[in-house]
């Protein structure tokens, strides 16, 4: 699990209850059924209308990798590469055709086979960019969905409160119902700016975070095989290929070598 993920969600509503219960307040005052309904469901609306139905839900799916701990797998494909790399050296380009069958990242698995058939350098960076860049429009809707449901929330609060405040206007004659009326209405707008704020916004940053990281990873996977293509040492691949990596990969693969 994602510890800062975890950490951050659960810190978020531990002081937002803790600063509400020292002021005297308690947790009925805010679960409000209808301003929940209200804000949640008009948000999600607008969100269905903006984008296809197909990637709101893939978008939702996606929420499993913001609180798991990314696979660090960029270490294991950097030392695959130089597998190949020193085969290619040793019995050609071809050779890796019967490595094809082990690799199970689709990208990484259409550049070797491109490779493998004799692709020239500068024609298969050519076409793997143009899937490099179909992916990353793909990828680049998911925390989108996020960023416009943050942006929709706080104004289909201030609706919902609006919404409470004509109820409130029926009952003018009775101060006391209209006080507490008041209070419910402004729940809507607390939803509205506190999902927004709390989950939204921060749920597309770090799916954004993610998605550069995969990009970054095929990235790594294409530039690999093309060095290989051209018959780069392997020691140069290994250390032009450590400067994909973060810091603590780069540390990795250093002690290693």
């Amino acid at each position: 699990m994602d510890k800062a993920s975890i950490g951050g969600v659960l810190l978020a509503i531990s002081g937002i209850v803790a600063g509400l219960l020292i002021e005297g307040g308690n947790l009925g005052q805010i679960l409000q059924p209808t301003a929940a309904l209200i804000v949640f469901g008009g948000t999600l609306g607008a969100v269905m209308l903006q984008f296809p139905l197909g990637t709101v839900i893939g978008a939702f799916r996606s929420l499993a990798n913001i609180f798991s701990e990314p696979r660090k797998q960029d270490g294991q494909v950097i030392e695959l590469l130089l597998s190949f790399a020193n085969k290619a050296r040793r019995q050609g380009v071809v050779s890796l055709d019967s490595d094809l069958q082990t690799i199970r990242d689709p990208f990484f698995k259409q550049t070797l086979m491109l490779a493998v058939d004799g692709t020239e350098p500068a024609e298969l960076r050519k076409i793997m960019h143009v899937s490099l860049d179909s992916i990353a429009e793909d990828e680049d809707q998911l925390p989108a969905v996020f960023e416009s449901a943050g942006g929709f929330s706080p104004t289909v609060g201030i609706l919902g409160a609006v919404l409470g405040l004509i109820q409130v206007m029926h009952h003018l004659d009775n101060m006391q119902e209209v006080g507490r009326g008041i209070a419910v209405a402004f729940v809507a707008t607390i939803y509205g700016v506190g999902i927004a704020n709390l989950f939204f916004l921060p749920f597309a940053g770090k799916m954004r975070l993610r998605v550069r990281e995969h990009q970054r990873s095929r990235e790594m996977m294409l530039e690999g095989v093309i060095s290989i293509l051209e018959g780069i040492n392997p020691r140069m691949l290994e250390i032009k290929l450590s400067g994909f990596t973060d810091d603590k990969g780069r540390e990795k693969q250093e002690r290693a070598a």
